[in-house]
């Protein structure tokens, strides 16, 4: 039934070694408010705390929201149940750093460089295609945020890094705010 749920959810839980790859290659510094959004069963927030950034994990399936709960009760992590079509964005300047469902990756960077939104850097792995389409500027509002907004193609993450696999490998989309003045952090 797992690989079942993963499949109809596009989760793909993510290996430890290349959760902490993805964070290090992030620019993630200690105190940063960073998002996790699809945080799963938790890999890339441990590496994000032991990196020293405040967390919130976003998660929709209350099973993994329990888990995440107790496996950093104590921690600066908060944990919220929520679906990322409806997430709220933090208010103030905040980072990225996911391995979200891929049936979300396109919606969840289109929220991203959305009106108002505070991002200031985004790791998100997702299939590379996607990744593609968003590098080219081959999306809708490709205009508007492409002034705000510079994004790139970052390390490629092999099918075999996850369980369940996926069919291809992926790849992390870096999206950086366009820096005008100090940064906002």
């Amino acid at each position: 039934m797992r690989a079942s749920v993963a499949r109809r959810w596009g989760w793909h839980r993510l290996d430890r070694g290349w959760a902490s790859r993805i964070v290090a290659a992030s620019d993630v510094a200690p105190g940063d408010l960073v998002l996790d959004v699809g945080a799963g069963d938790g890999v890339l927030s441990d590496a994000l705390v032991r990196a020293g950034a405040p967390l919130v994990a976003v998660e929709l399936h209350p099973d993994r929201v329990r888990l995440l709960r107790q496996r950093f009760a104590g921690r600066e992590v908060r944990v919220v149940m929520a679906d990322a079509a409806d997430l709220k964005l933090p208010r103030r300047a905040f980072s990225v750093v996911a391995n979200p469902p891929f049936t979300i990756a396109m919606a969840l960077v289109r929220r991203l460089v959305g009106p108002g939104s505070r991002l200031v850097a985004a790791d998100v792995v997702v299939p590379r295609h996607i990744a593609h389409r968003w590098c080219s500027g081959a999306v809708d509002g490709a205009r508007r945020w492409g002034t705000q907004f510079d994004l790139s193609l970052g390390m490629r993450v092999p099918s075999h890094s996850f369980r369940p696999a996926t069919q291809r490998d992926a790849v992390v989309l870096r999206i950086r705010r366009v820096q005008r003045g100090p940064p906002s952090r």
